[in-house]
């Protein structure tokens, strides 16, 4: 199971739609792939070696102790329960963690929401366009939608992860 890390004031709130089941086993958000770990440390917002970042013990330690109280992110997901892929979520599953990642925005504000892929975002709001980069604000939280970090160049999630990081420490300054 995941424990999802939440704080007042986050630089950055992480939504993502559900776990893989070998992230959900792990404990650790996007641990299956860890390219998403890769990403934030090569867009400064985690300052680790990449090899640690390999290593699952190693991992699990950093998104425990640092990733919430030294790096003032925060991670939630749509839907707990696992899947190998999203086509398995049921239609109206979402809807609870829907309403709970409202209430974080709204009681933590955190000054940027980022959605990890369009699904998420899609999700999230009950569409099926949209745009990636900046959208409109929630709470009073700068939103941002960013590629899905396993697909596709790490180049270009590597800008949008900067993008968002400069945005986390000028918003609500």
């Amino acid at each position: 199971m995941i424990a999802y890390k939440i704080s007042k004031n986050a630089k950055i709130l992480f939504v993502g739609i559900n776990p893989h089941p070998g992230s959900y086993r792990r404990g650790v958000p996007f641990s299956n792939n860890k390219m998403f770990w890769y990403l934030l440390n090569r867009a400064g917002l985690l300052q680790e070696a990449e090899s640690d970042l390999k290593d699952d013990r190693l991992l699990k330690e950093i998104y425990e102790k640092k990733f919430l109280p030294e790096y003032k992110l925060n991670f939630v997901n749509l839907v707990d329960r696992p899947t190998i892929d999203v086509t398995e979520l049921k239609k109206g599953e979402e809807e609870a963690g829907v309403r709970r990642v409202l209430r974080i925005i709204r009681t933590y504000q955190p000054k940027v929401v980022c959605f990890i892929g369009k699904i998420a975002f899609n999700t999230f709001y009950g569409i099926r366009k949209c745009d990636w980069g900046w959208q409109a604000e929630i709470g009073g939280a700068k939103v941002y939608l960013m590629h899905f970090p396993i697909r596709g160049p790490a180049s270009a999630r590597i800008r949008q992860l900067r993008e968002v990081k400069r945005a986390s420490s000028v918003a609500n300054d």
